[in-house]
């Protein structure tokens, strides 16, 4: 039965305070209907207004913690859904203590999933994600980033409860009245209980998810403030690899009623010397945060140490009312880089997605962060700068955009690549791959040798593949990007919160665009012998004629190692100029390639297409233009003569076209060049 009461006085330093209780056992309602058609005041779907509708969940009598009702929520489809129900708490809560508590049962063999959202907004800033897997795991997150991994009883009710206290940012889990740990969150402020049925493999789940849950409550005691008291409330995990240098961001919030004027904030990390730096003046209001990053960053260690950051001498006199919360601390265990490993990250993007800004923003995050240890490919569709084969190659690993691998692992979101990137820059590589070139600015001919030394012995059938890619492209017609994130109301995402939507073409400039990979997606066969030996070494050549719009300052070769399964086992990465100071080695297999500045002789566009593809054709000596469609098999499906002058687009009609790769011939006078056409 649900209740929403307002609770109890009890009398804390003169201050009335009120719990604010929602309980729901759902035993008032009818077993088989739909519980926010049932009750639309207090329970909505994610699509607001969609009671009755394929998100709603029904009551059911299957299970039940207590009574005889519970809500049964079940996906029918990879990725969850369509149940989506959602509880807006009674206010957004910011301060206080708030506790949330429910009963659940999943089912053996399912997952269950629920998250926490920042406001009333729905859909817009998560503040938790909690996923149940199928194994029993239970996974605290935020973004992708981790909090907390525990056990749940599979198969059985067992009670979840979140005790949060907001004013101090101190998260805790129990389940069943057992602790299972604390955390600080980044996204302080809870709005939202969304209840989704989902357990996607990114987070090791079988996409299989069916639960039941009952009792829910939650309640919330406003915060008692004294006059003048600072605390730490989150210290921003660092990691990374070792011996790099990170930046300490904590926040600091004022848990006073008296306004901070001015503190002083000390971290101490491992053996090294505290770091002190003096705040002030300033203006902090009660309840007010304020970030504050030290102007001397930590050097991260090997193995595990604590950092720890401290408030003190708050408005100058001396220790504040409550030292209990001046300090927080965190655990940094950063992870030491296999020797000559290098990760390869691909980004599914296009300028037509209006989620893809997210993929820019972290390739450019990974770039910058773990520069000498990750080479970047953004791998577009359907826009100009799309390589067919790229494109239809990285597209047999995606499930949608934007999507990325790292190291042709599982499909993620952009956003989790670190965590992958984490993963795999540990593991010894198979051999290290030196790029080495020439390069003869006048011809453009860039000659490549991809040295592979193995550090073990192998055997199967390991591929070679080269990439090249370039920084800084610009352009105009299919350059404007779509933008999601325009107006802020998704949240801040490097920037393009405060850019239209779409982004103009003349305000977008696209890095790691990857421009061609030869020669193939999955890579040459028998550039090494079946059988490997330890210490053997084996230089893999490519010859490359780089069309004139490419800017050779901007580029980089990525030189990948392919494990028989698919995998990609390690890279070398390096500009040109890097690739040429290292000097061109002596070939033992080339490897022929196609002669790109055919490419940027006609604009096909575009491509992959599903529909309709245009030719770019500028014929201004009114020559004949004849266009010739092939298959893979050498079968002309689509032909015919054009008269035709000046700067025109020639539509090619792919409705009726099979799925593949098709060549497509532009025959303008005596001139004959091809390209390939991917019809989805």
């Amino acid at each position: 039965m649900k209740k929403l009461l307002l609770m109890g006085l009890s009398v804390v330093t003169s201050a009335s305070l009120f719990s604010q209780i929602f309980t729901d056992d759902f035993e008032s309602y009818s077993p088989g209907n739909l519980l926010v058609q049932t009750n639309p005041t207090d329970w909505d779907t994610w699509t607001v207004g969609g009671a009755g509708g394929p998100e709603d969940a029904p009551i059911s009598t299957t299970q039940a913690a207590s009574g005889s009702n519970s809500v049964h929520f079940l996906s029918t489809t990879t990725g969850g859904g369509p149940d989506d129900v959602i509880l807006k708490f009674a206010q957004v809560y910011t301060s206080g203590s708030f506790t949330y508590e429910s009963n659940f049962f999943v089912v053996p063999n399912k997952g269950a999933y629920f998250n926490m959202q920042e406001t009333h907004v729905v859909g817009g800033v998560w503040a938790i994600d909690c996923f149940m897997l199928e194994d029993g795991t239970l996974k605290l997150s935020n973004s992708g980033t981790p909090f907390l991994s525990t056990t749940y009883p599979v198969g059985q009710w067992f009670n979840l409860r979140l005790e949060i206290n907001l004013t101090t940012n101190l998260w805790e889990l129990y389940i069943n009245n057992v602790s299972q740990g604390s955390f600080s969150n980044p996204t302080n402020s809870i709005g939202i209980l969304d209840l989704y049925p989902t357990n996607p493999a990114a987070e090791g789940g079988n996409e299989q998810s069916e639960f039941y849950i009952d009792d829910v409550s939650y309640n919330h005691i406003p915060a008692s403030l004294p006059a003048v008291n600072g605390g730490v409330t989150f210290v921003n995990q660092l990691g990374g690899i070792a011996g790099q240098s990170s930046n300490v961001d904590c926040t600091v919030r004022n848990l006073g009623s008296s306004n901070i004027t001015s503190f002083d904030i000390t971290y101490t990390y491992g053996a090294n010397p505290p770091v002190m730096e003096s705040v002030g003046p300033i203006s902090l209001a009660s309840l007010a945060t304020y970030n504050h990053t030290f102007a001397t960053p930590a050097t991260l260690l090997g193995g595990s140490n604590n950092l720890t950051v401290t408030i003190s001498n708050v408005n100058g006199a001396g220790p504040d009312a409550d030292p209990n919360d001046d300090s927080k601390s965190i655990t940094i265990n950063p992870v030491t880089p296999a020797v000559g490993k290098i990760v390869v990250g691909e980004e599914a993007t296009g300028t037509w997605c209006q989620w893809c800004p997210r993929g820019a923003v972290f390739m450019d995050y990974m770039e910058t962060t773990y520069s000498g240890f990750w080479a970047g490919v953004a791998v577009h569709n359907n826009d100009p700068m799309a390589d067919p084969t790229y494109d239809s190659g990285l597209g047999t690993l995606i499930s949608g955009y934007p999507s990325s691998v790292v190291d042709r692992g599982p499909d993620n979101d952009p956003s989790t690549m670190e965590q992958s990137f984490l993963q795999r820059i540990v593991i010894p590589p198979t051999a290290t791959v030196t790029n080495g070139a020439t390069y003869n600015s006048s011809t453009r001919q860039l000659e490549v040798s991809l040295t592979y030394d193995f550090q073990v012995a192998a055997s199967g059938n390991w591929r070679v593949a080269c990439v090249l890619t370039e920084d800084g492209v610009t352009g105009t017609t299919g350059y404007a990007q779509s933008n999601a994130y325009a107006g802020g109301g998704s949240g801040p995402m490097g920037g393009y919160e405060n850019l239209p939507n779409p982004v103009p073409a003349s305000q977008m400039v696209y890095d790691h665009v990857g421009r061609t990979i030869v020669p193939s997606f999955t890579g040459q066969t028998g550039a090494f012998p079946t059988s490997i030996a330890n210490g053997s070494t084996h230089t893999v050549c490519f010859s490359f004629t780089l069309p004139a719009a490419w800017d050779d300052s901007k580029m980089h070769i990525v030189g990948m190692l392919i494990d028989p399964a698919g995998d990609i086992d390690n890279a070398g990465y390096t500009t040109i100029a890097g690739a040429v100071s290292n000097g061109l080695a002596v070939c033992s297999t080339s490897i022929e390639t196609e002669d790109l500045t055919n490419e940027d002789n006609f604009k096909l566009f575009p491509n992959p297409t599903n529909g309709t593809t245009f030719i770019d054709l500028t014929n201004s000596n009114n020559d004949n233009v004849n266009v010739t469609i092939m298959d893979m098999s050498g079968k002309i499906v689509a032909q015919r003569d054009y008269n035709i002058s000046g700067t025109v687009k020639l539509p090619i009609l792919t409705n009726n076209f099979d799925k593949g790769i098709y060549i497509v011939t532009l025959t303008v006078g005596n001139k004959v060049q091809q390209q390939k056409l991917v019809v989805q």
